[in-house]
């Protein structure tokens, strides 16, 4: 098995030489060191950014979460911020909140709520779905597809006009639920690079029409490093990320830029962006949080909660309502949350390696 995925991961190189036609794009991926993005934009914005319309998975979700099913809702999900369970996948603030706050926008209302909550329309609108991905995944919650239709209706109802969504931002993100379904269902190592093509083509299918909907702006982002998730790392006691799976996610990273640089060149502008989690991931695990002014993360790839056995997880209790999770003393002194979403502090450093380079370009 192991030769295997050792031959499947030098395959995976070739496909990525192959692809890029450039020697260095390997090289650069192998040391992960790869600035070689072509966005040509000095600002993310040309335009002062008024609404957040947010699409994807856990990385995103603010609550769109049913109660009943997701740990989202669970204790001790949500003890930093706001304080008890809220429907993030995390001890507080992820990915959303801090887009909305560089956008100087309050975070948008997740689409479960939007009733409750018309005064926030203003601030757009947050349909991402923990679990989910472009196609249907193990959760019966609604795809990016369906998240897009979603959006479609509030525009057909006049809950979002043309003026107000001339002025907004899209995020769309994507953390590999695809992938994790395509493993449960076990789909062949063979079936990998096609299986992967397939997605990245969905999602420029998805970005088309986030923009044809009017959206000026859109931040994707590329994929994190699925191996060094605590889920992957485990096996190690956290001390290695899986090479095997990283080199698959560079692989999808790869195809997701040359669809937006085909995408921008449609639409003769840098309308779409990528946000590249794969590069903040590695900055932080690599100074471990030093030298972006967050807290010094002492084991990044070790998660704060997590089972006391591999058949429970972070807010897991048995039938009689006892405890089977542990947890660190300080959620601040971790990269990671639980198996495989940051905590509020993980998001506050890959915010910052992500903003450092929004500034340069």
């Amino acid at each position: 098995m192991y030769t295997q995925k050792l031959i499947f991961s030098v395959l995976c190189f070739f496909l990525l030489f192959l692809l890029s036609g450039e020697e260095q794009v390997v090289q650069a991926r192998l040391t992960h060191h790869h600035h070689h993005h072509h966005h040509q934009h000095h600002r993310l914005f040309d335009f002062r950014p008024s609404k957040l319309f947010v699409f994807g998975d856990s990385y995103a979700d603010t609550g769109n979460n049913r109660k009943s099913e997701a740990s989202s809702w669970k204790y001790p999900y949500g003890i930093t911020f706001p304080g008890k369970p809220a429907g993030r996948f995390s001890d507080g603030r992820v990915l959303t909140d801090y887009l909305a706050k560089f956008m100087g926008v309050k975070s948008p209302i997740p689409y479960r709520w939007r009733k409750l909550g018309v005064k926030y329309l203003k601030y757009g609108m947050n349909f991402a779905h923990g679990g989910t991905g472009v196609f249907n995944t193990l959760v019966a919650d609604p795809n990016m597809t369906t998240q897009i239709d979603f959006f479609r209706e509030l525009i057909k109802t006049d809950v979002f006009n043309a003026s107000n969504i001339e002025s907004s931002v899209a995020l769309v993100t994507l953390a590999g639920n695809d992938y994790s379904t395509y493993n449960v269902r076990n789909g062949s190592t063979q079936g990998y690079p096609s299986f992967i093509t397939s997605v990245v083509n969905q999602l420029k299918v998805n970005l088309k029409r986030i923009h044809g909907l009017g959206v000026k702006k859109i931040a994707v982002t590329a994929l994190e490093p699925l191996g060094c998730l605590p889920s992957s790392t485990a096996t190690s006691s956290f001390q290695r990320c899986n090479g095997t799976e990283n080199s698959l996610v560079s692989f999808h990273n790869l195809l997701l830029q040359q669809a937006v640089a085909k995408l921008n060149e449609e639409t003769k502008a840098s309308t779409f962006v990528i946000l590249d989690l794969y590069d903040s991931f590695m900055t932080v695990f690599k100074n471990k949080g030093v030298h972006l002014g967050s807290t010094k993360f002492e084991n990044p790839l070790k998660p704060c909660c997590g089972g006391i056995s591999s058949e429970y997880s972070c807010g897991s209790e048995d039938k009689n309502g006892t405890k089977k999770y542990t947890i660190c003393d300080d959620p601040k002194s971790a990269f990671f949350w639980d198996s495989v979403h940051p905590t509020q502090e993980g998001w506050r450093a890959v915010y910052l390696a992500l903003q450092a380079t929004l500034e340069q370009l």
